[in-house]
């Protein structure tokens, strides 16, 4: 049964937390090995105890272009068939080498963060 639009928007925002979460913390990316049910439910993911749940590492190469898409399917059909399947991959890897220079400048400048925040300060 597909999602509606609240419950998609909350299990996306959830997913995203496990991402950030697994390729952030080292400790984090183990439990997921160790205690996968226990890891979903820190980051706002409730899968039945009784479910099966499984990592993939590698989103199939057909279903690449449907993005997040992808996992919004595994977790209604999980819903179903209380069968869940996680895409994580691995923390993903820039290759800098293959950056221009304006690439960089672009990631540089989308970072900025102020470190002083004081009252006079117009951040």
């Amino acid at each position: 049964m597909p999602l509606d639009p609240q419950q998609r928007s909350e299990f996306v925002d959830a997913y995203t937390r496990l991402l950030i979460t697994t390729w952030s913390s080292e400790e984090f990316a183990a439990r997921i090995d160790t205690d996968m049910h226990g890891a979903l439910a820190d980051v706002g993911l409730a899968v039945p105890q009784s479910a099966t749940v499984e990592r993939i590492r590698e989103v199939p190469e057909g279903r690449q272009p449907g993005g997040l898409n992808v996992q919004v399917e595994a977790w209604e059909r999980g819903l179903e068939t209380n069968h869940f399947y996680f895409y994580i991959p691995d923390t993903p890897q820039i290759d800098v080498a293959e950056l221009s220079e304006g690439d960089l400048e672009g990631v540089a400048a989308s970072h900025y963060v102020c470190c002083c925040c004081c009252p006079c300060c117009s951040c």
